[in-house]
């Protein structure tokens, strides 16, 4: 008996902690988004599944469909999301194959740089490129020197490339670790064995440590664009604009909007469930990738 409860018992801190802080806020979520409102028309949950109102949900999802009013958000956000990530993995696969293969006693010292932006709280660092960005700040300061720019311009007027770019800055670090562990873990040997058998340095990368390494990038494109699509605070600080705005905005504006706490919550359980399909698809392809391994 003891040895039977021994293992499990280590997990148990971690299952109610789970509870506690995920399964109870996020059914409270879903009661609030199956919930009715009051005569003030504030946001009444309903606890029992078997009373829930689909009203919010179907309008929400009406609304995201194309034509509705948030289907422009949507695609705007999936563009922004999609252009974010794959400047991530531009930037940060050398970053990683670098610290992975090359960086030697060094390793430890990148690593630390690497995580290092963690360690400051993500509104500062916002406040900071919002410094930087300022019509007379040092970005502006700098390209009008190099004779880039021939006057200041607006980064924070509504630009797009400044939400993306802020986004790439924001959430690299976790592509960039998480592409690290896997190339950190290709069997050395391997690359010796193609090099031995006639392999150029090139193509050992493309056979060998690309297709090794695949397992990386899709952690790292997953762990990185999951909190983007639900970012918010990164188009506030550095845009502000309607034209910006991302899925994040819509539940944020309807958080501090009277008698729109149904719809907020509509809104994220329906972007919980669309990006459950990405994350099912990781799932999967590690499941299948450790399959092949054991073989």
């Amino acid at each position: 008996m003891y040895r039977r409860w021994l293992w499990p018992g280590f997990a148990l801190p971690g299952i109610v902690w789970l509870i506690v802080l995920f399964v109870v806020p996020f059914y409270a979520v879903m009661a609030v988004a199956f919930g009715t409102v009051d005569l003030l028309s504030q946001p009444v949950p309903i606890w029992n599944p078997l009373e829930w109102n689909v009203g919010w949900v179907l309008e929400v999802l009406d609304r995201l469909a194309p034509g509705g009013t948030f289907w422009g958000v949507a695609l705007r956000t999936i563009e922004y999301v999609a252009l974010a990530v794959g400047l991530s993995l531009l930037i940060g696969y050398p970053v990683a194959y670098y610290i992975a293969r090359h960086a030697g006693r060094t390793k430890s010292l990148l690593l630390i740089l690497v995580i290092a932006p963690l360690w400051i709280s993500y509104l500062m660092r916002m406040l900071a490129w919002v410094n930087l960005l300022a019509p007379d700040g040092y970005v502006n300061r700098f390209l009008m020197f190099i004779n880039v720019l021939g006057e200041p311009r607006d980064w924070l007027g509504g630009q797009a490339s400044t939400v993306v770019l802020a986004l790439v800055y924001g959430y690299i670090p976790y592509m960039v670790l998480a592409l690290y562990a896997g190339l950190d873990r290709v069997d050395q040997r391997l690359l010796e064995a193609a090099r031995d058998l006639g392999a150029s340095r090139r193509r050992t990368f493309l056979l060998v440590t690309l297709p090794l390494s695949r397992q990386a990038i899709l952690a790292g494109l997953v762990i990185t664009a999951l909190p983007m699509f639900g970012d918010y605070f990164t188009n506030d600080l550095l845009s502000g604009s309607p034209r910006t705005s991302m899925v994040g905005n819509l539940v944020n504006d309807a958080v501090s909007s009277p008698g729109q706490g149904g719809q907020a919550a509509a809104l994220v359980l329906v972007l919980m469930a669309l990006l459950i399909l990405p994350m099912l698809a990781y799932v999967r392809a590690t499941a299948r990738a450790a399959r092949e391994a054991g073989r």
